[in-house]
This record gives structure tokens, sequence and C-alpha cells, in this order.
């Protein structure tokens, strides 16, 4: 994963990012209120357009990502905006990194392709009927020299869901930057 798990492209890419942030992920607007109320760990959260969008919607958002550069930006917006956020640096390839997070009324995953140990797990970080939303590159976009094959969300990342979470909400579409798909698991 070059380009998706490459720490040095993501510091690199958030330091010369100016004094904006990125709209949130329209899947995320479009389907906010299927989340719980309460609190939220946006997992790859980089420098918090999602995050922000949530807590301006009233959520308690935790905050995880491997580029310290992102987390800095995503605190300074949150000052900005005088908000409050947590915010943890994370290696999400390490076995046991999200072990200490916590438990959540919902988890989002934007445009990250969670490895299969944590989701193996991912389910333990949410509480009872806790929302995990999941969207990014899917399994019809084309790789290239940024998305991998390897990148892509593909039905089988949630085989170790099925007997402790519900699909409620699936959408594929296309736009000029490729194929992309959402999932939204409720935890039973």
């Amino acid at each position: 994963m070059d380009y998706i798990g490459n720490i040095n492209y993501w510091d690199t890419k958030f330091k010369s990012r100016g004094e904006s942030l990125l709209e949130p992920d329209t899947e995320l607007i479009d389907n906010v209120d299927i989340l719980s109320k309460g609190s939220v760990l946006d997992i790859a959260c980089g420098d918090g357009r999602n995050s922000l969008f949530l807590l301006k919607k009233g959520f308690n958002v935790t905050g995880v990502d491997f580029s310290s550069e992102a987390l800095d930006r995503l605190n300074h917006f949150v000052k900005l905006y005088k908000h409050e956020i947590s915010t943890v640096k994370v290696n999400l390839n390490s076995e046991n990194s999200l072990d200490s997070i916590g438990c959540f009324d919902n988890i989002i995953i934007n445009h990250y392709r969670l490895p299969v140990h944590q989701m193996k797990s991912i389910s333990n970080r949410l509480k009872k009927d806790g929302i995990l939303f999941i969207t990014g590159f899917g399994h019809k976009h084309i790789p290239d020299e940024k998305i991998k094959d390897g990148d892509l969300i593909r039905e089988s990342d949630f085989e170790y869901l099925n007997h402790k979470m519900k699909l409620i909400h699936y959408n594929e579409y296309s736009d000029a930057r490729g194929f992309f798909v959402t999932y939204i698991y409720k935890k039973l």
C-alpha cells in the first residue's frame, strides 16, 4: 500500500495544504442520520474533514491517524471552530493498536481499507447497537499508481462481522476519481 499506508506521503501532503479543509465525504453527509447519537471513532481521520462535520452535528469525536501533520492540522481546525476533540496517533498496521482506544457509539472509516487483523476485532470497539460506517475505493475501481488492488474495499473484508453485525446499508457509485462503495453495519 504505497499510497494509502505511506506516512511520508501523507505528512508531506498535509504539511503543504492551505488553511482550508476538504468538504466532508458526501456519503457521510447523506447518511449521517443513520449514526447513533453520542461518540464517534474516526479511523484514519486525516486532517479532520469528517471529524469537524460530525463535531458540528453534536457528536463527541475521537480522531486517530498515523500522520502527525494530519493530527496537528485537525487540532488547529478544531480550535479555530471552538470545538473539542480527542486525537491519537495510531499505526493501524500494529496488531493491537486500537485495543486501548475504548468503545464508541459509531466508527467511521473513510478512504482507508482496515487491515484484516483490525477488521476481525472492530466490533469490540463498538457499543451495542453501534454503527460501523465504511466508505472508499471499491472492488471495481481500476488500480493505478496511487490506489493499489490491496487498497480496494471488498465484500470479503466484512466476513468477520457477519455473526456480530448486520449490514443495514450498501451503496456503490462512480465519479471522475473512480469506483466507490459504502457499507454501514449495526452491531447486534
